[in-house]
């Protein structure tokens, strides 16, 4: 039997670590953006830059045609012209190259430090994402384990095996989501320094060369969609508002079918029973191993067809997610966790059910999963 005491100093050691690596994690996160926001800086002043290292090499350009049209005529006509007149129009001829030449290497090293920034932008925006996404899974934690250690404590001590404290878990982890979710839905959470700093740009643009404005509106306005998109997607990943409004049939009828339409794999989903109202973490458990199995069917299959077939048992929900894929070998995908197949069978476990998998190379995939029900 473990004393008070020392479970207590277990208890405070895990938050005290947890804590650590979440300030650590934070900035990371807070350094990736900032850098990224430096880097942005530095794009759009190569951007100016560039822009006006084309307009040099235009105008010298134009110079050095005037030039060699110069050249031309004194030497054609050297009767016309003395020898010094030669001499100016090809020294003159000369240098401008020398010019036009320096201007064109430097519009070359412009563009390629651009595009090396854009690169580097992209690698920085993926680790602060990447940053932020784990410290909002360590909070999930921190606030299970720190909101209250002394009913922690008690709550140990009723606990009869290892599914009480799983479904424990997993309610603390989408109520969070639900929070976080209903935060951003009632309010904007994304920066928008990089839309303000290209709207800067089109004006800079504007002044100088409006011809080219058309094609930077464009991009800003593609950059403004797919931002839109992520934070849909964000919101969807945190919790699928379609759980609460619709229940679980409707809400898998309209992901299903959006997934259709994206991905152009054809999707049959069939439901036997009476369509009922469960409890959330039994709802969020099936959606989330479907959705999981669907996602797979995406990145992996290559599959032209997936069928998903569901049937509301007296005491269980059968869920049934097969595919005309490539397959692959089980054991493999279970050991590297490329399939998140040991996410899907641990949400199962967690409400007393189960995941069987069953797959081989070239000859599709078969996922079944039986999750016993508790009506709300």
């Amino acid at each position: 039997m473990i004393e008070s005491g020392i479970l207590d100093k277990i208890l405070k050691d895990v938050i005290s670590k947890i804590e650590t690596g979440k300030n650590q994690l934070y900035e990371i996160a807070e350094e990736a953006r900032q850098e990224c926001i430096r880097t942005e800086g530095a794009m759009l002043k190569i951007k100016n830059e560039t822009l006006e290292i084309v307009e040099q090499v235009d105008w010298w350009e134009k110079k050095e045609k005037k030039a060699r049209l110069r050249l031309a005529e004194v030497s054609k006509n050297f009767h016309k012209y003395g020898e010094s007149d030669i001499r100016s129009a090809y020294e003159t001829a000369k240098d401008i190259q020398v010019q036009l030449a320096l201007l064109r290497e430097k519009e070359i090293h412009f563009k390629q430090k651009r595009f090396e920034l854009e690169q580097q932008y992209k690698r920085m925006k993926q680790t602060a994402e990447k940053a932020e996404s784990l410290v909002s899974q360590v909070g999930v934690a921190m606030k299970f384990l720190s909101s209250n250690l002394k009913s922690i404590q008690e709550e140990i001590g009723k606990i009869q095996d290892w599914q009480e404290l799983g479904l424990a878990v997993i309610k603390a982890q989408e109520e969070e989501r639900r929070r976080v979710a209903r935060g951003i839905h009632d309010g904007p959470a994304q920066s928008l320094a990089n839309i303000v700093l290209r709207i800067e740009f089109c004006e800079k643009i504007l002044e100088k060369r409006p011809e080219i404005l058309p094609e930077e509106l464009s991009q800003l306005k593609n950059f403004a969609r797919k931002t839109l998109e992520e934070i849909r997607k964000i919101l969807f990943d945190l919790r699928p508002m379609d759980l609460d409004d619709l229940g679980l049939i409707a809400a898998l009828k309209h992901f299903l079918m959006d997934f259709q339409d994206k991905n152009g794999i054809q999707v049959d989903f069939q439901f036997s029973g009476n369509e009922q109202i469960y409890a959330p973490e039994i709802e969020v458990a099936i959606f989330r191993i479907i959705q999981e199995c669907i996602n797979n069917v995406k990145k992996h299959s290559k599959a032209s067809m997936v069928k998903v077939n569901m049937e509301r048992a007296p005491l269980k929900i059968n869920a049934v997610i097969s595919d005309d894929g490539v397959g692959f070998n089980v054991e493999e995908g279970l050991q590297s966790n490329r399939f998140g197949l040991k996410g899907m069978r641990e949400w199962a476990r967690l409400l007393g059910g189960d995941v069987k998998i069953a797959s081989s190379p070239n000859n599709g995939t078969r996922i079944s999963a039986v999750i016993p029900l508790k009506e709300r």
